[in-house]
């Protein structure tokens, strides 16, 4: 009975991990901030995303570093800002079709945008 009960457990256990790990962002996704029209596409592979931002205003521009675990998704591009190349980081949360983000320039310049992505289907 005690093993049975063991298995059982373990078998909830890892259901429960391999939802957490089954967040699956893969595909575009569109959002709009400060006039500009964004399509991001991702590509995952376990925990690595890659992909490329297309920014309507800047264009497009491959995702560096690209990390989710679970629900979190975190990346960086590199933008022109001025005579400067500045590093722009992403951080969200998915939630269904929709991912909560805030992106912030390096140094804070302009501070923290919150940009909410919808999934295209």
């Amino acid at each position: 009975m005690r093993i049975k009960h063991i298995f059982a457990g373990s078998s909830l256990f890892l259901a429960l991990l391999a939802s957490a790990w089954a967040v699956d962002i893969s595909g575009q996704w569109k959002a709009q901030a400060q006039g500009a029209d964004i399509t991001i596409t991702f590509k995952v592979d376990g925990t690595t995303l890659t992909g490329t931002l297309d920014n309507s205003l800047a264009g497009p521009t491959e995702i560096k570093e690209g990390k989710i675990e679970g629900d979190a998704i975190s990346f960086y591009v590199v933008r022109k800002i001025g005579e400067s190349d500045t590093k722009v980081t992403w951080k969200g949360t998915v939630a269904g079709d929709e991912i909560k983000f805030t992106r912030e320039s390096q140094g804070g310049m302009g501070g923290a945008t919150e940009i909410i992505a919808k999934r295209v289907k």
